[in-house]
């Protein structure tokens, strides 16, 4: 791989020279283990970008469409990307990648210290925060506040790429920090940014916009962590999470169960969603005690399955073919049989 920086101009350390020196990596005993061992996948042409999460490699692989730049997603197929808990060996990838994209502090611990340690030994990984700049909205008063590492302040819902007019400000984010990059792919790195958030935030935007102006219920219940409240913010829909605090593991009480059941009562809910990589127990023990007649899938973009990677889907194509259906059942506006691609209904309805 290619550094594109000048090493003579920077007073950061090279990934190289770090690694010879041992340095911070050498007591997580992964100096010397880089290079061709990290799998970080493309080519030697030109540089390599490592992301913390997987809505933000998405958006760094579509503004780096067509240029020498390789992006790859660091959290693992299957796993959700906030919970995750890796090995000391993720450090190695950062630092044996040109750029390092991440969702900003107090929301993966891990990328926390990855930042911190290459911060303390000088190397010269770019950082690029696909947050700033980004307003975010206040956390439920329903918040298990004995959670941490939430948000800023641990005061803050940090789940702003729901809202794809945040969403934009992070591709703006992601797109700037390719352009340090690789400035010499100013102009392509740009007009992918710009293609992208037209021709799919701003087109995701009006369509959930109209499921949620066409529903007559403004209730939505998950049997899903607390995610989902920047979709509620943005299009003045109450999303009802089953599990309060904002994590995927976080566990259901007998109080939030009973509360569920409220909210399916009073709102005569008949479909519910449930969070595709959490637990179903919730879900199946609303349908087993309430009126709710089946549940559908639900995700915060934060991890993939092995067949969304198969048919390389995207931020796009998880709205488009797990949310926006969903949202479209639970609100009442279509019936389940017809929400969705040709299918959908039997792979998804009660799913596993």
């Amino acid at each position: 791989m290619t550094d594109t920086r000048d090493p003579a101009s920077s007073p950061g350390t090279t990934r190289r020279r770090f690694l010879a020196g041992g340095s911070g990596l050498a007591a997580a005993g992964l100096a010397g283990c880089l290079g061709d061992a990290a799998g970080r996948g493309g080519s030697d042409d030109g540089p390599t970008v490592v992301a913390s999460f997987f809505s933000f490699y998405d958006f760094a692989r579509k503004v780096a469409a067509d240029t020498p730049i390789t992006v790859r997603n660091l959290v693992p197929t299957g796993l959700h990307g906030h919970g995750w808990d890796p090995d000391a060996s993720v450090t190695r990838d950062i630092v044996d990648a040109d750029a390092f994209v991440h969702v900003g502090e107090d929301f993966q611990p891990w990328a926390d210290r990855a930042i911190q340690t290459l911060r303390d030994d000088d190397v010269n990984t770019q950082l690029v925060n696909a947050r700033e700049g980004i307003e975010l909205v206040p956390l439920a008063e329903s918040l298990d506040r004995d959670e941490e590492g939430v948000g800023e302040g641990r005061g803050n819902d940090p789940h702003f790429w729901l809202d794809p007019r945040r969403a934009k400000t992070a591709v703006d984010n992601i797109a700037e920090g390719l352009v340090e990059l690789a400035p010499e792919h100013e102009d392509s790195l740009r007009d992918n940014a710009e293609t992208y958030k037209t021709a799919v935030l701003d087109r995701i935007d009006a369509d959930y916009e109209a499921i949620f102006d066409a529903a007559d219920r403004d209730v939505v219940q998950l049997a899903a962590h607390n995610a989902f409240q920047y979709i509620a913010d943005r299009y003045g829909v109450q999303m009802r999470p089953l599990v309060v605090n904002l994590a995927a593991s976080g566990d259901v009480k007998p109080s939030d169960i009973i509360e569920a059941k409220r909210v399916i009562d009073e709102n005569d809910i008949r479909y519910i969603g449930a969070g595709v990589f959490e637990t179903r127990r919730p879900a199946k023990q609303l349908l087993a005690e309430t009126s709710v007649e089946a549940y559908y899938p639900v995700t915060p973009y934060a991890g993939v399955r092995e067949d969304w990677v198969e048919n390389d889907w995207g931020y796009e194509e998880i709205a488009d073919k797990v949310n926006m259906p969903t949202f479209e059942v639970v609100l009442g506006n279509t019936p389940p049989e017809e929400a969705g691609y040709d299918g959908w209904n039997e792979e998804w309805r009660n799913f596993e």
